[in-house]
């Protein structure tokens, strides 16, 4: 089911691997209809991760990134949309030569050469593949035949593991195994019989359900790898190890030469994790958090990942609270709340709601020596609000919400308003990596440290408006970082402020749990002093 924790096992499996000195790389395979995950809503879906290559993607890679400390490309994510355009367009350019093309084998074919591409191009011992969905739905049944015909290609050099959620049912406190042995069956239908059973449930699973499990569902009790919830999700490699799955794997693949995992930097990081510390609280203002009566992370993980990152450098506990931009608009004098965190984040989005609590949240900031720092959508909303109230541009606004503002401070480039004219908004944003030259002694070169030239991760249409940048730096906005290129305002910040800082780039993307992004180190570290 979504939410299991397909993502994690699969970068944890590979962090293990990795930790052997093997070369691996993960897969992330959608069964959306849609080309990439760039215009899907993140309350739905949860958050969208961008390459450095500016593919827009499943936040799943994220964690692949995050867990095996290597960026991915394209060709580590592909989508049923993905798959059927290649498809038609091969068939229209008569490259399969006047043949019937079908659902199946022309594409799972293509599945199978995109992965084999991507073992070519990163040169790994092992590809780890996550295949979206559930077992048993139509819009995934085409990836597991191709799983299937894998196997039949490559004998000996597949393996398949299924992961199945054990649920404790409340009223009777037994756990129960029948959901696990039904997804063999659904698995077993499929022409697919796994190798290696991962157990997630919320405790360690005993031995009479290993034992049922390996009964019913045809495999060794060693095979069956418990999996219970963990306070943090960089404890999972370590649990694993527990039940020995790195020397399964390697068993099963007839590699016999021993070789022993090192995770002790990971065991240190864990270690970290679980010792109780102080809290620092941290507030992010955002829109992105509500589902009917469920209060959602997903749209915002990897700038969760990013504060925790960077608490945990300091050796303190990240304590993250959700604070609706929303609120602050109803009533203003809600944002009197913000006094009583370290610091406050204002991350990216998309559209009008909320952007008066956005702009109502970093005035609060400014005037109060709050640290803050904002990030793509939270930069801009914090140049409208210092035009507004510094510089006495009352009207100041972007043009994503106001078209015809008088003081359009955030607008498009040219190519970027002709792609909206023309209603192309798929994959045609600034994407990916794009330089940023950062300006001596600010606080922006202070975080990377004397670094004169960065490359930072991009997702947006809307800048900085060059027209408008003598008179903001007249009155105090310092622009700490630009692209060489484009001379376009990559970083914004305020001298005489505990840290007030917002970035036209996500510099989360690019956050590791053994190496926290300078931006966010530096955040922390200001919150530190105000705490």
């Amino acid at each position: 089911m979504s939410g299991i924790g397909k993502g994690i096992t699969t970068a944890s499996i590979a962090k293990i691997l990795q930790s052997k000195n093997f070369r691996v790389t993960c897969i992330k395979i959608d069964p959306y209809i849609n080309v990439d995950a760039g215009t899907m809503n993140p309350v739905e879906h949860g958050e969208v991760f961008v390459t450095s290559d500016g593919l827009e993607c499943d936040q799943d890679v994220g964690n692949y990134e995050r867990f095996i400390n290597e960026d991915l490309t394209t060709d580590n994510y592909i989508t049923t949309g993905l798959v059927y355009q290649t498809v038609i367009n091969r068939e229209r350019n008569l490259e399969y030569e006047g043949k019937c093309v079908e659902a199946v084998p022309h594409i799972p074919e293509e599945v199978i050469s995109r992965i084999k591409k991507a073992a070519r191009l990163t040169k790994s011992d092992f590809i780890l593949i996550e295949i979206g969905g559930t077992v048993g739905e139509y819009q995934n049944s085409l990836y597991l035949e191709a799983a299937r015909m894998m196997r039949l290609s490559f004998p000996g050099d597949v393996l398949f593991i299924l992961i199945s959620y054990l649920p404790v049912p409340q009223m009777i406190g037994e756990m129960k195994t029948k959901p696990t042995q039904q997804a063999v069956r659904w698995l077993n239908m499929a022409g697919i019989q796994p190798d290696i059973i991962i157990a997630r449930a919320m405790a360690p699973l005993d031995k009479p359900r290993k034992k049922k499990i390996s009964t019913f569902c045809n495999v060794t009790e060693e095979d069956v790898i418990s999996a219970p919830d963990v306070r943090s999700i960089y404890e999972v490699p370590i649990n694993f190890e527990k039940d020995k799955i790195g020397e399964r794997i390697l068993k099963k693949f007839g590699i016999r030469k021993k070789i022993k995992g090192d995770l002790k930097d990971w065991k240190k990081l864990a270690g970290i994790i679980k010792t109780k510390r102080k809290p620092l609280r941290i507030g992010m203002v955002g829109k992105y958090f509500k589902d009917g009566d469920f209060t959602l992370t997903d749209s915002y993980i990897s700038v969760i990942e990013a504060v925790k990152h960077a608490v945990w450098f300091y050796k303190r506990k990240p304590e993250v609270n959700w604070l609706a931009a929303d609120k602050y608009e109803k009533n203003p004098r809600a944002v009197e709340e913000l006094r009583k965190y370290e610091g406050i984040i204002v991350p990216g989005g998309f559209g009008s709601r909320g952007i008066k609590g956005k702009i109502k949240a970093i005035e609060f900031c400014r005037k109060n020596s709050i640290p803050f720092l904002g990030l793509c959508l939270g930069m801009q909303s914090a140049v409208i609000e210092f035009a507004r109230n510094v510089c006495g541009m009352k009207d100041a606004h972007t043009t994503e919400i106001v078209k015809y503002c008088k003081y359009p401070v955030i607008d498009t480039m040219p190519e970027q308003k002709a792609l909206i004219q023309d209603k192309k908004y798929g994959g045609t944003m600034r994407l990916g990596n794009y330089k940023c030259r950062i300006k001596p002694g600010t606080l922006a070169s202070r975080a990377y440290q004397g670094v004169s030239t960065v490359k930072e991760r991009h997702r947006h249409r809307y800048e900085l408006n060059n027209e408008f940048r003598k008179n903001l730096e007249k009155r105090g906005l310092i622009m700490s970082g630009i692209n060489p290129e484009r001379d376009l305002v990559e970083i914004i910040e305020l001298a005489g402020h505990p840290f007030f800082l917002g970035c036209q780039f996500h510099p989360e993307f690019k956050s590791r749990p053994l190496g926290p992004h300078p931006l966010f180190r530096e955040f922390i570290k200001a919150t530190l002093k105000r705490r």
